[in-house]
């Protein structure tokens, strides 16, 4: 008997959360699977992936893109969820999943309210039932998802701040979670960065101070407070410009909120950024951190040397990361490209890449490929292939040379092919 590789996925969304079912909770959802794994399963790992917060309706999840990455790498064999609609509401996605992908790798599908387990089912999931439930999953998250946008969008024309996240510097008021306090330690931080760039100081230069003196990040006044919990990418968390520059421009500072930004094309698609004149604004919704005079001044000199041309990329741009801090290169495209770690100025570290050639790596990542294909004896394959395709594509041209000649000549000789 096969030693299972067992993978419980969780999932508790937004909508879920409003509805308050206990049934639906991340803990009673836990106890439930386990509980199944016990029950039937002798010899097996056990490994927990969840989505807390994130909608069903695709698969832009870090829980679920974990576990379908860890399946690709053969270390999960079976997943285990309370239902369908815990892996997926779309049910055409979630259809491929079950009788393409899953099958093809291998991998035993268990759905324990919908009494599924792909076992049972030989070829395509026949049962009608199945298709059915998924179907009415999916009808029934996009319904759901218009009648909370509904709300929402009633609420933001009221005035009232609907996001789930406090801002930097802001804590929700216990009595009314529409209403923002204060965060005393956090506005301080926010008072200073704006003091500072009044002075003169770039968002580089603040981030790299910030840095120098230990200053705690947004991230870790969170993590204090209980709100969150996350592993910094380097050794620790750091300051950077664009996290300055962010609190710069957000009004929120001065009592404002802007809502309706942004819109999606549809449900679960991705966030288009609208007009500036089609936002949202309420003005004096809570108390401002910052004067309206210093924000105003703060704006003067911001944006006057935004490049609107868009900046050529590189294959290698996202794979590449600095030794020192572990944050991914940036390219910088012109006579001489090169890849640089942007962080350099502001993270207080001395290490940090400055400029790596990028054509000198171009040649040092395809010697290397070249090498492990040689070892492998792919080289020669794949030289093989390429020459068998050029002479086929000879072999046509020549055809079509013979072809045309015949019949260029048949024309002036007065002959009928």
């Amino acid at each position: 008997m096969k030693r299972y590789q067992i993978a419980i996925y969780i999932r508790l969304s937004k909508e879920d959360d409003r509805c308050k079912e206990e049934s639906n909770s991340i803990t009673m959802q836990r106890s439930l699977l386990e509980r199944y794994v016990k029950d039937h399963f002798a010899d097996y790992d056990l490994h927990e992936f969840c989505d807390d917060g994130y909608t069903g309706t695709n698969f832009e999840r870090p829980g679920v893109q974990d576990m379908l990455e860890r399946v690709r790498n053969n270390e999960i064999n079976c997943i285990i969820v309370k239902d369908f609609s815990r892996f997926a509401r779309d049910y055409i996605e979630l259809g491929s999943y079950l009788e393409q992908i899953f099958p093809f790798l291998g991998v035993r599908f268990i759905s324990l309210n919908d009494k599924y387990d792909s076992d049972n089912y030989q070829g395509s999931i026949a049962d009608i039932d199945v298709n059915f439930k998924n179907l009415v999953y999916d009808l029934y998250s996009k319904d759901l998802s218009g009648k909370v946008r509904s709300a929402l969008a009633v609420r933001k024309e009221q005035g009232q701040y609907v996001s789930g996240n406090s801002p930097f510097g802001y804590e929700k008021d216990p009595k009314d979670r529409h209403a923002l306090l204060i965060a005393g330690d956090e506005a301080e931080v926010v008072r200073r960065i704006y003091s500072l760039t009044v002075e003169g100081y770039t968002a580089s230069e603040i981030a790299r101070l910030f840095n120098e003196t230990h200053v705690k990040t947004p991230i870790e006044f969170k993590m204090e407070k209980g709100k969150t919990s996350r592993i910094p990418k380097g050794n620790r968390f750091m300051w950077t410009a664009s996290t300055i520059c962010q609190i710069l421009r957000n009004e929120i500072y001065i009592g404002s909120i802007v809502q309706k930004k942004y819109e999606k094309d549809f449900v679960g698609g991705k966030n288009h950024i609208k007009p500036r004149e089609e936002w949202l604004v309420s003005y004096g919704h809570h108390e401002p951190i910052i004067d309206r005079k210093v924000f105003d001044k703060v704006q003067e000199g911001r944006g006057k040397k935004r490049n609107p041309k868009r900046h050529p990329t590189h294959p290698l741009t996202g794979k590449l990361v600095c030794g020192c801090c572990s944050r991914n290169l940036s390219y910088r495209a012109g006579l001489n490209p090169y890849f640089t770690c942007k962080n350099r100025y502001s993270n207080a570290m001395d290490h940090c890449v400055d400029k790596a050639n990028a054509m000198f790596l171009e040649q040092y990542i395809l010697l290397m490929m070249q090498d492990k294909l040689e070892t492998e004896g792919e080289l020669e394959r794949l030289t093989k292939d390429m020459i068998d395709r050029y002479i086929d594509k000879i072999v046509v041209c020549d055809e079509q040379r013979i072809e045309i000649f015949w019949k260029e000549n048949s024309k002036v000789c007065g002959c009928r092919s």
